[in-house]
This record gives structure tokens, sequence and C-alpha cells, in this order.
């Protein structure tokens, strides 16, 4: 299975900016879909921004025009720019392949937007 580590989280004020790194390992990586999705606490997760295997990147309404996810296959690495940060998006991050069969969750990475 695909394992993941995210890291990049934190404290930003709102109108900020973070960018968070999902490192992958496991084999296959570069084949998969991969997603960023994200837990307010006492709510569902959700699926935030996707990203296929060649490259083509879908996004939630929430976040569509501010977060941008990209991956490089090389690093076997995924990434979340966040810009324009809203309280809202106060939440713990993770990332995961879209095909679940083939991957656990993280530990996430938590983010939060307060002044």
């Amino acid at each position: 299975q695909v394992q993941f580590v995210e890291s990049g989280g934190g404290l930003v004020q709102p109108g900020g900016s973070l960018r968070l790194s999902c490192a992958a390992s496991g084999s296959g990586f570069s084949a998969y879909a991969m997603a960023w999705y994200r837990q307010v606490s006492g709510k569902q997760r959700e699926a935030i921004a996707t990203i296929t295997s060649r490259g083509s990147t879908n996004y939630a309404d929430s976040v569509k025009g501010r977060f941008t996810i990209s991956r490089d296959n090389a690093k076997n690495t995924v990434y979340l720019q966040m810009n324009s940060l809203r309280p809202e998006d106060t939440a713990v991050y993770y990332c995961r392949t879209v095909l679940s069969a083939v991957s656990s969750w993280g530990q996430g990475t938590q983010v939060t937007v307060s002044s």
C-alpha cells in the first residue's frame, strides 16, 4: 500500500497563504490520481482537490480559485498551495489516492486560520 506523510500546516492569518506537502512511500505513486481532503472537528472528511496521473485537476467550490493542487512524480510528492485563506479553512488536511483500496490515511497536518 501507498502511505503518506503530510506537512506544511500551521497558524496563519486570514488572507494568508500556506503550501502543504504530501510525501508518498510505496510503489506506483505516479499512476494514481491523488486528492487532498480536509476534516473539521466533528464533521465528515471532505475531498477538496484532485489531480490525475496526467495532471488534470478538479476542485470543490469552496476552494476553487484559491487553492492549487500539483504533483511531482519524480519526488513522489503532492502539493496544495492555499491562498486567500479564511477562518472556515481551519481543519486537518490529508492526502490520499482517489482509489482508496491502494492506500491508507496519514496523520494529516493541522491548518488554523485565525487573527
